[in-house]
């Protein structure tokens, strides 16, 4: 990399030497290897062979991450080994006093009625744009970010050019000749938290994990790998698109930052209320199953949608249909029959409430119809290869939330069992009690049948159970934090903890260690973030 770097001490304009060391840093971007973060590995390492180096090309590359490094400990450790080289006699190139030194002009949405994707324009200056003797260099740069809503609200590509003008002339003559597209400026501060938040979550999924509930919105990347975001333009421009989001402006004082639209329960229950009460939910024979389609569809288009459930395009209902439900929820027979029906209603209501035209209504419908029977040819139950019943699965996933199956079997095994169908309300993992119960039968088998209660009979399947009580104080701190343990994998917080528990898994760790450990990383934890930090180095 230094020696790759030693050209780039020629370049005159601090642009192209941006874009070049983007490109370098994004050279390793999304590369894994069990136990290792390969980020944090290959950028400290490359920050101490360049402070080592005593070279030139070394106090460029410093000088970029410095600017450009993706963490804030990345570029504190550059601007150290900058400040030492200077002091040996190093004289920094004409273009490293300049790197990320603009000036945030504008910022504008390039999309359509459909609001599949965005394209965010954001528009830069730079004051002395140019190294001493180079010619006159572009006045304005725009660097253009896509984001794709149906992916989960992350970035898909990125570029940069310096034909600013040329290219809002291009948006606002095909928003003027093209009644479908939209194209408008939109604040700074706005822009700001938009792109914020899709840096984030592209993080997130690049990194391998999925979104922490207790911070928001659920994100899930659905039909992405991870080689779609790293294996294109996004790699080799994200460590200078960061850079530039960092240059916008924030809030003003006093204001809070933009946030995302938070759809609580009781809001996503008025919704589908008002859909099923509609004259398109009108001939919906089953009303119990399309009030729980309706749920489906709502989560979908809050959780993944950034907050939007009313928006309707051919490609969100093909990546509903196609690739959310599939992974995601488990839906019963009745409900997998009236999906599609269910999903025709919403579109016909979402898009005369949101004015959208007849013949993109229609087009939506089309989709819905066409993917139909490839979603019935797709969707499995998939609790059945796992030898799990209808009952086991409502107890381990109350809310249809499939993705969650695994970490909670692992965290109370005894819930796929038969053990515990006799007395659900004694086994509830959604309350303290329930948990507690559960958690000592798994640890100690400290149950046993009871007396007939009620006028039933203490066999088959009225059998009841009372827990022994405990009188071990050692035994009942195991069981506390086992508990903390057992409550954070039940609702997925944060999303590390499960990576670490299957990394551990894939070792062949038994899982009593494997519960070991977690538990001594939660209980030595200062706080949330020191907690990923550890989980992430087990």
């Amino acid at each position: 990399m230094l020696r790759a770097s030693r050209a780039m001490l020629a370049m005159r304009h601090p642009l192209d030497a941006e874009l070049a060391f983007s490109e370098l840093l994004g050279s390793w971007w999304g590369e894994r290897m069990p136990g290792v973060d390969v980020g944090r590995l290959l950028g400290e390492g490359l920050i101490a062979h360049a402070t080592a180096s005593g070279k030139p090309a070394g106090l460029g590359v410093l000088a970029a991450v410095a600017a450009l490094g993706t963490s804030s400990e990345q570029r504190e450790l550059a601007g150290q080994g900058v400040i030492a080289l200077q002091e040996r006699g190093l004289q920094v190139p004409g273009w490293a006093s300049q790197l990320g030194a603009v000036t945030p002009v504008a910022a504008y949405v390039n999309s359509d009625q459909f609001g599949d994707t965005d394209d965010v324009v954001c528009v830069f200056s730079r004051d002395g744009d140019r190294a001493p003797d180079a010619g006159p260099p572009p006045a304005e740069h725009a660097l253009i970010l896509v984001l794709d809503h149906n992916g989960g609200g992350v970035l898909r590509d990125a570029w940069v050019t310096t034909k600013v003008d040329r290219l809002l002339d291009r948006c606002r003559e095909r928003a003027d000749a093209d009644e479908f597209a939209r194209f408008s400026q939109v604040e700074l501060t706005e822009a700001r938290a938009l792109l914020t938040r899709a840096l984030e979550r592209t993080e997130r999924m690049v990194a391998g994990a999925s979104a922490d509930r207790s911070s928001g919105p659920t994100v899930e990347p659905i039909g992405l790998t991870v080689s779609d975001l790293t294996g294109g333009s996004l790699a080799s421009h994200f460590a200078l698109a960061s850079a530039r989001v960092r240059t916008l402006p924030g809030p003003h004082p006093g204001a809070g930052a933009p946030q995302a639209p938070v759809w609580r329960r009781d809001r996503r229950a008025v919704l589908a209320a008002r859909f099923l009460a509609s004259d398109e939910a009108a001939e919906l024979s089953d009303s119990y199953a399309a009030s729980r389609c309706a749920d489906h569809i709502i989560a979908h288009g809050c959780d993944v949608d950034s907050g939007r459930p009313t928006r309707i395009s051919p490609r969100k209902v093909e990546s509903f249909l196609l690739h959310w439900l599939p992974g995601r929820v488990v839906l019963l027979p009745e409900e997998q029959e009236a999906m599609p029906h269910v999903l025709a209603a919403w579109v016909r209501w979402a898009g005369a409430r949101g004015g959208l035209p007849d013949v993109a209504v229609g087009a939506t419908l089309d989709a819905v119809w066409e993917s139909t029977a490839e979603f019935a040819r797709v969707y499995r139950d998939p609790a059945r290869p796992l030898g799990l019943r209808q009952e086991a699965v409502r107890r381990l996933l109350p809310d249809g939330d499939f993705a969650s199956l695994a970490r909670r079997m692992f965290a109370f095994p005894l819930l796929a069992s038969e053990m515990v169908t006799w007395a659900p309300e004694e086994f509830d993992p959604d309350t303290p009690h329930g948990r507690r119960a559960l958690l000592r039968l798994d640890h100690y088998g400290e149950y046993e049948a009871a007396t007939p209660h009620s006028g039933r009979h203490s066999s088959g399947r009225d059998r009841w159970y009372r827990p022994v009580t405990g009188d071990d104080p050692e035994r009942e701190r195991e069981l506390d934090r086992h508990e903390r343990l057992a409550r954070r994998l039940w609702h997925g917080r944060p999303a590390n903890l499960w990576a670490a528990a299957r990394r551990m898994l894939d070792r062949g760790v038994a899982r009593p260690a494997v519960l070991a450990a977690l538990g001594e990383v939660l209980d030595t934890a200062t706080c949330e973030s020191d907690l990923r930090r550890r989980l992430d180095s087990l």
